[in-house]
């Protein structure tokens, strides 16, 4: 079982490290598989880390342009370099059985969301959970029911984001079946 975890090449807050730190730990005790973006820096780096020093296994993916910006990893059980950035996502996809998002940027939210548009689009079947001690997504999820509210989600697509406040919660939605609801021209 391997979970791809989505965060920040920056640290931001303690928390968030404290998190990102929590996490990996808790991956390496059950014997979860981490798949990330490869990098050594920010949130990325904590998580790889202290999966590494729990004796869990870390499958980095990273494109060859940002091996020397991102620095990465070493000390992976594997670094994958591919070509470019949507190699890198549909990679790191096919690796993984379930996603965490951890608080980030803009990279963060694009790979976030590519995953939540191919479970809407039924192009994969695998859940995706936002972790969130403190509410550092909370203003997202406004935007994703304010997005339902008029319309332009459909209401039943609200579960392909779930948001948890517990690592322990975030590994245990992220490891479980997951069935999305069909796309509109499958059912």
């Amino acid at each position: 079982m391997r979970v791809c975890v989505y965060c920040g090449s920056s640290k931001g807050s303690d928390s968030f490290r404290h998190g990102a730190e929590a996490l990996g730990a808790e991956m390496a005790e059950r014997g979860i598989g981490l798949v990330y973006g490869g990098g050594d820096v920010g949130l990325m780096g904590v998580v790889a880390d202290a999966v590494l020093a729990g004796g869990g296994e870390v499958i980095g993916v990273i494109p060859s342009a940002l091996v020397a910006a991102e620095v990465a990893h070493q000390g992976l059980t594997e670094l994958v370099e591919v070509a470019s950035m949507h190699e890198r996502k549909a990679r790191m996809a096919d690796l993984a059985d379930g996603f965490i998002t951890l608080p980030g940027g803009f990279g963060t939210l694009d790979e976030t969301f590519e995953i939540l548009t191919w479970n809407q689009l039924g192009l994969v079947h695998k859940p995706l959970v936002f972790l969130d001690p403190d509410g550092f997504w909370e203003p997202l999820f406004n935007q994703i029911s304010r997005m339902i509210e008029v319309g332009l989600v459909r209401a039943q697509h609200r579960e392909l984001a779930r948001r948890v406040r517990t690592v322990s919660d975030a590994l245990d939605a992220a490891t479980a079946p997951f069935s999305p609801p069909l796309p509109k021209w499958a059912g």
